[in-house]
């Protein structure tokens, strides 16, 4: 069994989050056992209203095989959260892969991890956050990237594409394609489909 930590912060965007732990919690029963982690147990309320209840605090560890980051506006980026970048840097350390989606992957480059490594995000505000993590080569037409045990995707949706391919590299590209079929999600395959990036004026 894998152990997979799911970070939350008050306005984390919901399908950021969902998306992901739908394809990852899919595999066969207790393959993946997810946690939702944050500050504090108050349940955390997404961007969209819905609370989340939480399974774990911060302080309570970072010891996790996998870390999923959604994004949000709301997510630390400007005024630091130095509980909130401790323990991702001490999880990251510890973990198998690191995922984070849409802006997660800003937060996630804030904490000086990203740091030379190619990563991407969000393509709707692309050219306002990619500033927070100057030292990544951020890439601006890519659905998601892989770097090491970092995967990074862009906005919202992809970030269910890039769990697929997580999948696909833990358990085997058949266990993904029957989590897609199942699902009944159109995987897209290719990391470098993103037809949004030039809808944004990147490239």
């Amino acid at each position: 069994m894998r152990t997979l930590a799911a970070l939350v912060f008050p306005g984390f965007q919901t399908l950021d989050l969902f998306g992901p732990l739908e394809i990852l919690g899919d595999h066969d029963e207790g393959a993946i056992d997810i946690k939702i982690v944050a500050e504090t147990l108050e349940p955390v309320p997404s961007y969209h209203g819905v609370r989340t209840a939480v399974d774990r605090t911060l302080s309570e560890g970072a010891d996790y095989d996998l870390i999923l980051i959604p994004g949000g506006d709301s997510a630390p980026l400007e005024h630091r959260n130095e509980a909130i970048h401790k323990w991702i840097r001490d999880a990251s350390a510890n973990a198998e892969y690191v995922m984070a989606v849409c802006t997660g992957t800003v937060l996630l480059a804030t904490t000086g991890l990203l740091d030379g490594r190619r990563a991407t995000t969000n393509k709707k505000d692309y050219t306002a956050t990619i500033p927070y993590g100057p030292n990544v080569d951020w890439v601006p037409q890519a659905r998601w990237v892989e770097d090491g045990k970092f995967f990074t995707s862009s906005g919202v949706s992809a970030g269910i594409d890039m769990s697929l391919a997580v999948m696909s590299k833990m358990f085997g590209a058949e266990a993904a394609e029957f989590i897609a079929v199942g699902t009944e999600y159109d995987w897209h395959k290719d990391p470098n489909w993103d037809p949004f990036a030039k809808l944004a004026g990147l490239v």
